[in-house]
């Protein structure tokens, strides 16, 4: 078997992340082993601090909170029904602050990442449809980013929509140049440029001055009133709360090297709630002020013609109108630079939440190119045929439609981040407490409830109004129900699916035993293999610095 040193020297294009990790004796060692690789650690001694060490993840998660696919639904939300759905909002950054900060607890505790734990859970039928689903969500995150950074080129180069789609796939290639130079400072300056579009919002809200009360009876009355209500309110959560992130967070922080110390663990916990919170709020903020603006410009009883045909079909082509009492003529340049910026920046965490989902699931990890090209690839092809077809506006439609997928799919996520923290043989002291337990199941179970409900509904009415013969709606409506029946049968499933493997938390004295037991042959390899998953883990590393190589061979002890 190779050795760490030769696959690097040779590294192929398809790398399996825990095989040929062994020494001469064929026992497992750890994936930590390297003096030279960077690595953030973290303070043995207690300290407020600490906080900037832990600093990072949670933004890099926070930016798909406010890509192309919020502002897409903000827009419409605000266009439509004013301030009516700001509690969708609201209640969605909630949810997403509990979901994500058990996602990084999950990972913190055991070493693990979500993937990794549901290919351990399950077995390997409903682990590939896990993957796929997975898969399909990163697809549907791409999409809005691929249509958004279409129209952003449409409005700085006067591009077609279809042509700005094609165009997308170089972007790519933009990435990987960019990210020589570190990704972080390429992080900095995207993150740089969709928070100036986010202060123009902030000054434009403050010109626009939405009736606060308004506003406040939006964020805290629910209503879903009028046509199409409950499928914006589906995208709305669908493009806050995303399945992909979950996989995304649990992952990110397991490159810091956290004090395996029981105080050291919940230091890691209580600093990632708290930077989560910081990032979520400022996203919460963000989409807040998007749609008061959206909804007060466009509910302006002074609107000019064309401005008004524009709130009557608005997406992020012709949003930039929304900008020019505080931008003037520079609006359209500027708001489509930062919708350009929003959407790059959005292709860095899908294409890493793509990594981790494929290491996780399968154990295999493709080049960072490849990956982004393969994901990029079938974003393209449905955004190609309906910006060709349809034009502008049916690719403004197909953001919605994606985050629609987006909610559908979230319990597949949900739903085993919440039973794995929830498990006391895999979080220990650590598990949920019987009050986070209790919200969070709410929260999905109101997802659920809401999906059925709405694809119960629209298929309904679907059927009504499609005009084909009794028979034929009789075998449609069959197949359809019989589709929403498995749906809801295999999310059931996973919810009553009791865990049937357990994991202590990774503590220090459990990581030192478990080093001193891997000389022993006889010991079985899923024990052996316990060593592979402490902090910081190198190939979750490697995969979100790839321009981070060492000079030289690791050691090997």
């Amino acid at each position: 078997m190779s050795t760490v040193g030769e696959a690097r020297n040779a590294p192929p294009q398809f790398i399996t992340s825990h095989a040929n990790r062994s020494n001469s004796n064929g026992h497992s060692e750890p994936l930590i082993d390297s003096i030279d690789v960077d690595q953030i650690v973290i303070s043995e001694k207690s300290s407020w601090k600490n906080l900037f060490a832990y600093m990072g993840p949670g933004f890099l998660v926070s930016i798909a909170y406010i890509d192309p696919g919020n502002f897409e639904t903000d827009l419409q939300s605000g266009a439509q029904y004013k301030y009516e759905l700001l509690w969708i909002i609201l209640l969605a950054s909630c949810a997403a602050l509990v979901i994500q900060s058990l996602a990084a607890k999950l990972g913190v505790v055991t070493g693990k990442h979500l993937a990794e734990h549901c290919r351990a859970e399950y077995e390997k039928v409903p682990n590939f449809i896990l993957w796929m689903l997975a898969e399909l969500a990163v697809i549907a995150c791409d999409i809005p980013e691929v249509i958004g950074t279409a129209f952003a080129l449409n409005m700085l180069f006067k591009l077609p929509v279809w042509i700005g789609v094609l165009v997308t796939g170089l972007s790519t290639l933009m990435l990987l140049l960019l990210q020589q130079y570190g990704v972080r400072k390429l992080e900095l300056f995207i993150s740089g440029l969709v928070f100036l579009m986010a202060a123009c919002f902030f000054a434009e809200f403050v010109y626009a001055k939405p009736n606060a009360s308004e506003v406040l009876r939006g964020l805290f009355v629910p209503s879903l009133k009028g046509n199409g209500a409950t499928a914006l309110a589906i995208s709305l959560l669908g493009a806050m709360v995303m399945p992909h992130n979950l996989f995304l967070h649990s992952a990110l922080v397991l490159s810091r090297k956290v004090p395996r110390s029981v105080r050291g663990i919940k230091e890691a916990i209580t600093f990632y709630t708290l930077e989560s919170a910081f990032a979520l709020t400022i996203a919460f903020l963000i989409n807040v002020s998007i749609i008061s603006v959206s909804g007060a410009v466009c509910g302006s009883d002074t609107l000019n013609p064309q401005d008004q045909a524009n709130c009557d079909d608005l997406d992020l082509n012709k949003a930039s109108f929304l900008l020019k009492n505080v931008l003037g003529t520079w609006s359209s340049k500027l708001f489509a630079v930062a919708l350009l910026a929003s959407g790059q920046s959005s292709t860095i965490t899908g294409t890493y939440a793509g990594q981790y989902v494929m290491q996780g699931f399968l154990d295999l990890r493709m080049k960072l190119w490849i990956r982004n090209f393969f994901t990029r690839t079938l974003a393209i092809l449905p955004s190609l045929v309906v910006s060709i077809i349809g034009g502008s506006a049916a690719a403004g439609k197909l953001i919605i439609i994606a985050s629609m997928i987006l909610s559908f799919e979230l319990p597949f996520a949900l739903v085993p981040l919440l039973k794995f923290t929830s498990s006391n043989t895999k979080m220990g002291q650590y598990k949920n407490s019987i009050i986070i337990a209790a919200l969070t199941w709410i929260i999905g179970a109101f997802i659920m409830i809401i999906n059925t409900y709405y694809l119960t509904s629209s298929f309904t009415k679907l059927l009504i109004h499609s005009g084909l013969n009794t028979v034929s709606k009789v075998f449609a409506g069959i197949f359809g129900f019989l589709g929403l029946l498995i749906y809801v049968v295999a999310v059931l499933y996973l919810t009553f699916r009791k865990n049937r493997k357990s994991m202590k938390p990774l503590l220090q004295q459990s990581s030192d035993a478990e080093l001193a037991s891997v000389g022993n042959s006889n010991l079985p390899a899923e024990a052996t293999n316990n060593t592979l998953y402490h902090l910081p883990r190198e190939d979750i590393t490697s995969m979100q610095l790839p321009n981070r190589t060492p000079d030289k061979d690791p050691v090997l002890n």
